[in-house]
């Protein structure tokens, strides 16, 4: 005799494994490592301060009383 099966615990196992096989492959594809981040974070962070560095200050009111 077959043994019995609930179908729908059967459909959600499945559709759990599609899903986290979906999910290893795209971790492959997009993922990016500890590194790459803190590399580009890092390359950020210096533009920034570059371009801070390189801006003009507004002239102020007060200095121009005097």
């Amino acid at each position: 005799m077959a043994e019995v099966i609930n179908l729908n615990k059967a459909r959600k196992r499945k559709a759990r494994q599609d899903a986290a096989t979906q999910a290893a492959e795209n971790r492959v594809r997009f993922g990016r490592s500890k590194e790459q981040r803190q590399r580009d974070a890092a390359l950020t962070e210096e533009a920034r301060r570059r371009l801070d560095a390189l801006q003009r200050e507004e002239p102020r009111e007060d200095r121009a009383e005097d």
